[in-house]
C-alpha cells in the first residue's frame, strides 16, 4: 500500500477520487506517471478538462503551490494542455461539438 494521493499538496480528495477511478491509486503511482500521462488518463475517462486543474497538478508534483504558475512556463503548459485535450477529450468530435462541451452544451462522449 501506498501514500494517498491526497498527501500531496494541492491534491485533495476529489483529485484523488477522479485518479483512484482511472487506475491511479496512489502517490507514487501518481509520480511515477507523470503529470501528462495522468492528467491524459482523466481525459481519456471522460473527465471535463480544466486548465488550473491540469497546471495545478504540475505544480503540485514539483512541491510548489498550485497558483505558482505563470508567465512563459503557464504558457507552455497551456500549449500541452491543449493538445493533450484534443487528443484525449475532443477526439472524434467535430470543432462545433468540442466547442459546445467547453462551454457545457453537448452532454460529455463515452
Amino acid at each position: 500500500m501506498g501514500t494517498p494521493i491526497s498527501s500531496i499538496r494541492n491534491l485533495g480528495p476529489a483529485m484523488e477520487s477522479a485518479f483512484n477511478a482511472v487506475g491511479i491509486a496512489t502517490a507514487e503511482e501518481l509520480r511515477a506517471l507523470g503529470a501528462d500521462a495522468a492528467y491524459g488518463r482523466l481525459l481519456s475517462a471522460g473527465s471535463r478538462p480544466h486548465f488550473i486543474a491540469y497546471y495545478a497538478l504540475h505544480m503540485a508534483l514539483q512541491g510548489r503551490p498550485w497558483n505558482d504558475c505563470k508567465g512563459e512556463e503557464k504558457q507552455k503548459l497551456r500549449l500541452i494542455f491543449d493538445a493533450l485535450k484534443a487528443s484525449r477529450h475532443d477526439k472524434g468530435r467535430s470543432q462545433l461539438e468540442a466547442a459546445l462541451d467547453v462551454i457545457g452544451v453537448v452532454e460529455k462522449k463515452a
